[in-house]
């Protein structure tokens, strides 16, 4: 039996794929957050870079990956694609369960494949300096190596929780020179009024978008950068489907389920668009988001105009949201408390072509504890929703006795996060 699939250096993708080429909607505009009509592009230069702003607005099928940065992914990618056959075992399914493990990148998480691309086309553009937020972490120790691998700085404002519970993010970020704060911080006008609001607040990521939009709003050669959510983002993490796909014709199976954690969206979107079009063709495949009960924006929100951020500074989403206001409970899977979700992901669950399922804290950490022992990966908690949607679906398969084959994105490693399994 193969377990392992692994491509060469030459099969990394050479293009982002670009959903929105492929549906047969057109997805609802950003919104001005002063006027309340659709944004003008030339108002997100405040903070964007043009190529970015173009990636974000275009409907262009396949977009070049510059050479540099298809050097800078031959440092990890391709990743590779792993039979999970102890999982199998331990649940006696007959179901094939596959997992595409991105945490072998140098920081640990798919937050890499976004942030070496949006750190060189802001260093094309002569920006010196990014501002970013970070939840569990992940995010902003990426941006940092990936600024640090390009000469450049970085301020993230990461989640005061999160700060609390995952010290070793902090260190990771500092590792490559990073600077960074606890959110709310003291340090802007928007963290001063949160704090005013609620001393003990627990921060949100809302809150820190606010810092970190605050900063690149205020400060020249600076600009701002987002780990998820935004069009650009699930773009450049395509490369991951794109590679999956490939390791799944070289396993000659085809995927009846396809999962991922889900925060903003920007691992399980980089996993799952590219079969999208698989999907038209199939209604039979299912492609689940596994978010937390704890903050169900998909199961539980409002499909609505919404802002990014708490403070009201970002651009109107039409989304799946709990509210900006909305303060998510302390749970530790830290990368998937966000009050939204992608427009994208947002509008396939809203059309049906995507499906979302809520996992508990308890399951989720049960999942990856056994995963831990027959796997031997310990996942991040992130990830973990997804080993715990990808289970049931096994479950399943034991009841039907169909041999269906499960996939799912493993996004990052738990090395890291090990105060939330004790």
């Amino acid at each position: 039996m193969r377990r392992r699939v692994y491509l060469s250096e030459g099969d990394i993708p050479k293009y982002w794929y670009n959903v929105k080429a492929d549906l047969p909607f057109t997805l609802d505009p950003p919104l001005d957050p002063q006027t309340k009509k659709p944004m003008e592009p030339e108002k997100l230069g405040a903070i964007f870079p043009k190529e970015l702003i173009r990636q974000e607005m275009t409907t262009e099928r396949e977009i070049p990956i510059p050479q540099q940065v298809r050097e800078a992914y031959a440092i990890y990618r391709p990743t590779p694609l792993i039979r999970a056959v102890g999982l199998e075992k331990a649940l006696n399914t007959p179901a094939h369960i596959y997992y595409k493990n991105e945490s072998v990148s140098p920081t640990g998480s798919h937050k890499l494949n976004t942030a070496i691309a949006q750190a060189y086309f802001n260093k094309v553009e002569g920006i010196t300096k990014l501002s970013t937020e970070t939840g569990a972490g992940q995010w902003g120790s990426a941006l940092s190596y990936a600024t640090k691998l390009l000469g450049m700085e970085v301020e993230v404002f990461m989640v005061k929780v999160s700060m609390e519970q995952k010290p070793a993010r902090k260190h990771m970020v500092n590792l490559f020179d990073g600077k960074i704060h606890p959110s709310p911080s003291a340090l802007t006008d928007k963290g001063k009024e949160f704090l005013k609001k609620d001393p003990n607040t627990t921060g949100s990521l809302g809150m820190a978008i606010s810092e970190a939009v605050e900063v690149a709003f205020k400060s020249k050669n600076v600009n701002y950068s987002l780990g998820s959510v935004l069009d650009h983002v699930l773009l450049h993490q395509t490369v991951i489907g794109q590679e999956t796909k490939k390791q799944m014709e070289v396993m000659n199976e085809k995927p009846d389920v396809l999962l991922g954690c889900f925060g903003g969206g920007s691992n399980f979107g980089g996993f799952i668009l590219p079969f999208i079009p698989d999907k038209f063709k199939d209604e039979k495949m299912e492609i689940v988001a596994c978010e937390p009960v704890a903050c169900p924006s998909l199961t539980k929100g409002e499909y609505r105009y919404d802002y990014g951020d708490s403070a009201g500074l970002t651009p109107l989403l039409k989304m799946y949201t709990l509210g900006k206001d909305f303060v998510p409970p302390a749970i530790h899977a830290g990368g998937l408390r966000y009050h939204g979700a992608s427009p994208i992901i947002s509008r396939l669950i809203h059309e049906k072509i995507v499906k979302a399922i809520a996992i508990d804290q308890k399951e989720a950490f049960d999942a990856a504890k056994l995963f831990s022992v027959v796997e031997g990966i310990i996942p991040a908690p992130e990830s973990s929703h997804a080993i715990a949607g990808a289970i049931r679906y096994a479950k399943e398969a034991i009841k039907t006795g169909e041999k269906k084959v499960i996939v799912f994105n493993l996004s990052g490693h738990g090395l890291l996060d090990l105060n939330a399994y004790a």
